[in-house]
């Protein structure tokens, strides 16, 4: 959520990052409605004070044994008065959250203009694609045939865009998993947090998927299934008042993450590119303000590593204004190449969203004597079926086998699977 201020002083630049993110939001609608809500709130304040005078004359006069009826009368009249304007307030208030809460984080200049991802920026290419001798195939082509993903029987259990993973396949998994937890934990310094899969409404608002992204979520009596550990690890100190000296916060967690995916039908149906349900070890910091991009760079680059210690190539774009998430202010891709797809696909994003999250869930830091909100940055560290993709793809052999990266095979138990 954006400070209020942004709004009532600089109306143009709110219209400005809306017209760059192609956002229709009504900048003048919401200044009308917040004018609504001063006046009435200067109104109830102005009921509130009298009625508080009256209540104290009202108690003096009966220490003097004095007649008080006619003010008890007009504290009456005043009190139905603060009910009438209570619910006015309440009604416009409603009806501002309804729109103030869809608009998306102001843009770092930094960021791109552009429409969509074909306009995101490439800052660097890391490794070099390596040459096959043969046609290379893709993912889900190797897996069906070293027998690792069973597509078919995921659909049996769940429906479209589930997988089972079995023998060496569910084995390549937990230990990238572990690989990514003991890289980020023992070299880059994060707390490992093993956070619960299902979270309330007001944690979904704190980190921005709720309301914009509610078709995305899947629900549970009133509960939600997690779409990334980013939503419990910034919620860890939602309605919390942290130390300045406990920043640098960094929080690393592997969980699954649930999504509907809706809008996405016919896009990547095939393998474990897109799914409803899959692995992901996130990254999550709490800075000062004046740190955050600092972090943003430190961040990338721990999620790199994991790319290259596995030797997989990849490069680095910025996310343009038009394609760019609505709680981020600029966001880094990594994208790993894929020789069976021919081309680089994304296996995390890295944002910094600034004070956005921790206004909408309330997180302030004290230095001196003042309040400040603290910046939040997230990131995968990585997608984990999407780093099994990436390695059956680029490590692939021509008699079907998979080849281990070297720096998995303490943790997977051998160099090949065939």
């Amino acid at each position: 959520m954006l400070d209020i201020a942004v709004l009532r002083k600089e109306p143009e630049l709110l219209r400005k990052n809306l017209e760059k993110r192609f956002s229709d939001i009504d900048v003048d609608r919401l200044l009308d409605l917040d004018r609504k809500l001063r006046k009435q709130k200067a109104e109830l304040d102005n009921l509130l004070s009298n009625r508080n005078k009256l209540s104290k004359e009202i108690g003096i006069r009966k220490k003097k044994k004095e007649d008080a009826d006619d003010l008890i009368k007009k504290v009456n009249e005043i009190a139905e008065q603060i009910k009438e304007t209570e619910a006015l307030y309440n009604k416009s208030y409603d009806e501002f959250m309804k729109i103030w809460l869809f608009v998306p984080n102001l843009l770092d200049d930094s960021v791109p203009f552009g429409k969509d991802e074909n306009d995101n920026v490439e800052v660097k290419r890391w490794g070099e694609a390596k040459k096959f001798d043969f046609k290379p195939l893709e993912h889900f082509e190797i897996a069906t045939k070293l027998d690792i993903l069973d597509f078919e029987r995921g659909a049996k259990l769940s429906g479209s865009r589930f997988v089972v993973y079995k023998g060496a396949g569910a084995r390549l998994e937990r230990a990238l998993i572990n690989f990514m937890l003991d890289l980020h934990t023992k070299k880059h310094g994060y707390k490992e947090i093993i956070p619960p899969y299902i979270v309330n409404e007001e944690v979904m608002v704190g980190t921005g998927q709720f309301p914009k992204f509610r078709e995305e979520a899947y629900e549970t009596d009133g509960q939600y299934l997690i779409p990334t550990a980013e939503v419990p690890l910034v919620n860890l100190h939602r309605e919390e008042i942290l130390k300045e000296s406990d920043f640098p916060i960094k929080y690393v967690a592997y969980t699954a993450c649930f999504r509907k995916e809706a809008g996405s039908y016919g896009r990547d149906v095939k393998g474990i590119i897109r799914q409803h349900q899959f692995n992901k070890v996130e990254l999550v910091q709490f800075t000062k303000a004046e740190d955050s991009f600092d972090a943003l760079e430190e961040l990338t680059n721990d999620a790199q590593e994991v790319l290259q210690l596995l030797e997989l190539p990849y490069r680095v774009v910025i996310l343009s204004s038009g394609d760019i998430g609505f709680s981020a202010a600029k966001t880094y891709d990594i994208e790993a190449w894929l020789p069976g797809q021919n081309r680089y696909r994304e296996i995390s994003s890295c944002s910094n969203t600034l004070d956005f999250q921790a206004r909408r869930a309330s997180i302030r830091y004290k230095k001196g004597s003042k309040m400040y909100f603290p910046h939040t940055l997230n990131g995968s560290g990585l997608a984990v079926g999407r780093c099994v993709v990436a390695i059956l793809e680029n490590c692939q052999q021509e008699d079907g086998s998979v080849k281990i990266p070297e720096k998995l095979v303490p943790y997977f138990g051998s160099e090949f699977i065939r």
